[in-house]
């Protein structure tokens, strides 16, 4: 088959170069992810030995289809049953593939190798937000700050605020503002200093820990660069700084950088993404081709015509503007009510219209919001009309207390001394080491400036504990030395099941949970656990311990999973417009437009152009979820402290219908559009 076939003229453009800096700027529902696996399988067509290729994107599961993709389209090229080739890895598989992951598994699998020479062990632990939570307690107990002057919450969201752009404690020091900032700042160094003592990072340092490895050790930027002769990066527009530089460093020398994303798609400056880079990527790369993919095969003409004459207003943008492929459709409508429960009220009643007389499907329908107090009245109307929903944001399965209390069992058993973790687990079942015992064991830690686990090893500082404590750490130490004995020379799925007999797990859930259907769920939990331990023992190549802890802890930073899982569901789907990115729905309603929702509140008081610019494209975003109708609606007033305030039709709305010159003709006129 050749290489460029089905595909556009644009597409083929960016599928057969080959060679040097190339900038895809693809717009929303063009097919950027047929380019992307097009390319590298052309890539391999042409040669390219398939293991000298890196694929990076941002979710798992972009990833994860990244390869399967690859996989089927080389398939001409190798013999075999179909989608064998490029699928992830399996053990007895030995035929080469390309990398494609996402950046935190590639910083992941860098520092695995690499980790001794910034000080921390190779198996290191990744701690997640729970973790994280738990340490900056102890460090804001220990600067005896006062219960209100910073909150841990806080604390981490300043301190993860200055890793994504590349500010180590030394800097954030001089950089502080704010009274709350410099509280931070102290912490900033007590909490990385902690990190490090218990072999731990958290995710953002996945990221600053590998630019600080590539920037200190040339030796090792070096090596790892010259395992790739080709790098792509996916979803360019959301990189932040650390990504930048890292893959800066790995594209330097051979120059064959591919980046593929949409300015006008860029919605996570909150979160470290820098849209200068993609629209600088000139600039860096003078001799860069760029490939512009312009024609949308998602929504109908007049809903391009309304997303593009919103983002025009963006000054700061790669000239371009989608192309309807499909017929013109219906005109989006813009419906304005007297208040936000007639506001809702309305929107669920075209709904149920929708799917008792038009027999549209719930799961063909979603209600998009900006921001996540502003479903609530719409889940009351929902419920009230019986219509099914699902709503994005529900607790992740590894934020059970079962599942926590087991990964942190692993956790601990990989790198004893991680206490964040032995200390959530070292009395649950309860051992004898009550909370008395562990205080005491702790101040000794910290007066030797050791690990807990450390002084719990030595028997003099032992000696005057209670028998039953002194028998409960040695339960725990022979939990430990069976449960990794087990993982190393039989399974995983061993070493569970002999981690759950040993600690009498199952007993501990009938102590707590009374009703049958509790304890039933929290085991199912459990069996999940070793269901998700098998999938990753049978997939991985050399499965140990410290491997199924980086595959859980990545998993539980996105929400790709959870997507998968209500999209089974045939229910009306309620998502932020954050959220709803990647997503697209036969019918869309937009809801809350006004100043103060979109663009948020925040973005208005700031009065920066950069702020409005983002919540713009948010709003874009929003707007090409939608294939065939589009409904955007406002309230006129919305209640604030219990009583109704006026609001401002969003200055967006102005945007989209030519009438930015003259906002108050809008609010004047009145009724729908």
């Amino acid at each position: 088959m050749n290489a460029t076939h089905g595909l556009n003229g644009p597409q083929a453009e960016a599928v057969a170069t080959l060679r040097g800096p190339l900038l895809v700027l693809a717009g929303a529902g063009t097919g950027k992810t047929r380019v992307v696996t097009f390319r590298i399988a052309n890539l391999i067509r042409n040669g390219i030995a398939p293991d000298r290729i890196l694929a990076v994107t941002f979710t798992n599961k972009a990833a994860g289809e990244m390869q399967e993709r690859v996989g089927e389209l080389i398939q001409s090229r190798r013999s075999g049953p179909k989608g064998r080739v490029l699928k992830r890895s399996r053990r007895g598989d030995d035929s080469p593939k390309p990398t494609i992951s996402t950046f935190h598994s590639q910083c992941v699998r860098i520092l695995r190798e690499h980790a001794r020479a910034l000080g921390y062990p190779k198996k290191f632990s990744i701690y997640d937000r729970s973790d994280q939570e738990s340490l900056a307690r102890t460090v804001l107990r220990e600067l005896k700050l006062p219960g209100t002057a910073l909150k841990p919450s806080d604390m981490l969201a300043i301190i993860s605020s200055w890793k994504n752009e590349s500010i180590l404690p030394d800097r954030a020091v001089y950089l502080a503002g704010t009274d709350r900032e410099h509280f931070a700042a102290a912490a900033y160094r007590r909490y990385q200093n902690a990190l490090k003592l218990q072999g731990a990072m958290d995710f953002d340092d996945l990221l600053l820990q590998t630019e600080q490895l590539f920037e200190e050790h040339s030796e090792i930027r070096d090596q790892e660069a010259a395992k790739y002769d080709h790098v792509l990066v996916d979803e360019y527009q959301d990189t932040n700084g650390s990504q930048y530089r890292i893959t800066r460093h790995l594209t330097e020398k051979h120059r064959n950088f591919c980046v593929v994303g949409d300015d006008d798609q860029s919605i996570y400056a909150w979160r470290g993404a820098d849209v200068t880079h993609i629209l600088n990527f000139k600039n860096d790369w003078p001799d860069a081709k760029v490939v512009y993919l312009q024609d949308n095969y998602r929504s109908t003409a007049a809903i391009l015509e309304m997303a593009n004459r919103l983002i025009a207003y963006n000054t700061i943008r790669h000239d371009k503007r989608l192309i309807a492929s499909r017929p013109p459709g219906k005109r989006p409508r813009i419906e304005q009510y007297k208040d936000e429960i007639t506001e809702s009220k309305s929107v669920v009643a075209q709904i149920t219209q929708l799917i008792d007389n038009e027999h549209v499907q719930p799961r063909d329908i979603a209600i998009l919001f900006r921001t996540n107090e502003q479903p609530r009245l719409f889940e009351t109307e929902l419920r009230k009309a019986k219509v099914p929903y699902v709503m994005l944001g529900s607790q992740s399965f590894f934020d059970r207390k079962e599942i926590r209390d087991l990964i942190s069992y692993l956790k601990w058993i990989e790198q004893p001394s991680d206490e964040v973790s032995l200390l959530r687990v070292i009395n649950t079942p309860p051992r004898g080491l009550g909370s008395k015992t562990v205080k005491t064991l702790i101040g000794r830690a910290v007066e030797r400036g050791v690990p807990v686990w450390e002084v719990m090893q030595d028997p003099s500082a032992l000696t005057d504990l209670p028998v039953a404590a002194r028998k409960g750490i040695s339960q725990l130490a022979e939990v430990a030395s069976n449960v990794r004995q087990r993982a190393e020379n039989e399974s995983l799925t061993d070493a569970m099941r002999t981690l759950l007999d040993q600690t009498a797990y199952a007993d501990e859930i009938s102590r707590n949970y009374e009703k049958t259907e509790e304890r039933e769920a929290r085991m199912s939990s459990i069996e999940e656990m070793i269901n998700a331990i098998g999938a990753y023992q049978d997939g991985a190549t050399k499965p140990d311990i410290t491997g199924f802890l980086s595959e859980i802890a990545l998993a539980g930073r996105e929400m790709g999973n959870e997507k998968d899982k209500l999209a089974q569901q045939n229910a009306v789907w309620l998502l932020t417009m954050h959220a709803a990115k990647g997503l697209e729905f036969p019918y869309v309603f937009m809801v809350g437009l006004e100043d103060g929702i979109l663009p948020h509140s925040r973005s208005v008081k700031s009065g920066e152009e950069n702020d409005i610019a983002e919540e713009r494209r948010l709003c874009y975003v929003g707007i090409t979820r939608a294939q065939e109708i589009l409904t955007l609606s406002l309230a006129l007033t919305r209640r604030k402290w219990g009583k109704p305030r006026p609001t401002t039709p969003s200055r967006f709305l102005y945007e989209i219908t030519g009438k930015a010159d003259n906002p108050n003709q809008y609010r004047k006129k009145g009724g729908n559009r």
